[in-house]
């Protein structure tokens, strides 16, 4: 019997989850939400960029896609700028006996040692108290933070460090909120990007520190972070809007734990709007952009891994793999213990069936 599936929010991700849903056999859309008065009234299959036609409208009602008490919720709306907002809608979802997949807030992947204790106290007390449980997920952080690391490092008879890295291309990214109002491309050097900010980096990846040191069983002492900002020599435009000459046009962090003087597990970022920008900076492993796996141990690793996409570019493919990881959990997440769930206490996500050809719209 197909799980019955509500969704929330039809942005960069939300689009790629909801056509999984549409398309995969294992689930039975029963609605769809929306933040956008213009997307009211749409058709599901339309918002996702299929030809098919659903029969499901989307609307801004919430408290009508919870009193159908779907199996679970796929949650794909934007937590980077609004996260009480976010652990509000979790909350309540949950409230109403419903199991959830999310793809934010980031922090939720394991908020444990980073989120304040009253924040994760309540959401796991509401999962407790009506039956459901909760997984948050992604790329990174996601998997690129605990599965692959923690996969690799099961082969090593020591680790003495992880890093993690994203190296990408941002250029053809769309999503505006999160490259000017979150990370700040574009802003003159006397505004400093609210990604930036003391303690924002440590905070949000602070979650994929701990989650590999909980799956490596080592104590972190303190999380640090570090970032590095180039500015533009001249105005030019990419997918989200114009960077102005003097605005932030690519810039690299590194978010470190630390465990007796020692950097451990480090999670770092290599961003640019312009293939041309710091190439002294490391590169991808394919054009566009590639995340990096990097064990030193006995025995020491380097795994590149390529995303691609029939529908897209690297950013993409990138955005697909981060909707996939949450859709792929939703049999796991339903048949899971009541409570908040990460990746080290599922059992092993595989992948869905390969939907039927033909059904996918152009993107």
């Amino acid at each position: 019997m197909a799980i019955r599936v509500a969704h929330f929010a039809t942005g960069n991700a939300g689009q790629i989850a909801l056509r999984q849903l549409i398309t995969d056999p294992r689930f039975e859309l029963t609605g769809v939400w929306v933040s956008s008065d213009a997307k009211v009234g749409k058709d599901a299959g339309e918002l996702a960029r299929t030809h098919i036609s659903t029969g499901v409208a989307a609307t801004k009602d919430m408290a009508s896609l919870l009193a159908d008490q779907p199996d679970c919720a796929v949650y794909c709306a934007i937590g980077d700028n609004r996260v009480g907002e976010a652990l509000a809608d979790l909350r309540r979802i949950l409230g109403a006996g419903i199991n959830v997949v999310s793809s934010a807030p980031t922090v939720l992947q394991y908020p444990y040692g980073v989120l304040p204790e009253r924040h994760i106290a309540a959401l796991e007390d509401t999962a407790k108290t009506h039956q459901v449980s909760l997984f948050v997920n992604g790329v990174d952080p996601g998997f690129v933070n605990d599965l692959i690391p923690l996969a690799f490092a099961s082969t090593c008879q020591r680790v003495e460090q992880i890093r993690c890295t994203e190296m990408a291309d941002y250029g053809s990214y769309d999503g505006v909120t999160v490259m000017f109002d979150v990370m700040g491309f574009g802003a003159q050097p006397d505004a400093v990007p609210p990604l930036l900010r003391p303690g924002v980096l440590s905070m949000a990846w602070g979650s994929a520190i701990r989650a590999m040191a909980a799956g490596l069983d080592i104590e972190v002492d303190e999380i640090t972070d570090s970032s590095e900002l180039e500015w533009a020599s001249e105005d030019f435009d990419v997918a989200a809007g114009r960077i102005p000459r003097g605005g932030v046009a690519a810039m690299r962090f590194e978010i470190c734990g630390w465990s007796r003087g020692k950097r451990v597990l480090v999670i770092e970022h290599v961003t640019r709007l312009r293939p041309d920008q710091r190439p002294d900076w490391p590169q991808p492993a394919q054009e566009g952009g590639s995340y990096r796996v990097e064990i030193v141990g006995e025995p020491s690793f380097v795994v590149d891994i390529c995303q691609t996409s029939a529908l897209g570019d690297h950013n993409y493919a990138a955005i697909a793999a981060g909707a996939g990881r949450i859709v792929n959990a939703i049999p796991a997440v339903v048949a899971a213990e009541p409570g908040l769930h990460t990746a080290l206490d599922l059992p092993l996500i595989s992948r869905s069936r390969q939907p039927p050809s033909g059904t996918l719209g152009d993107v």
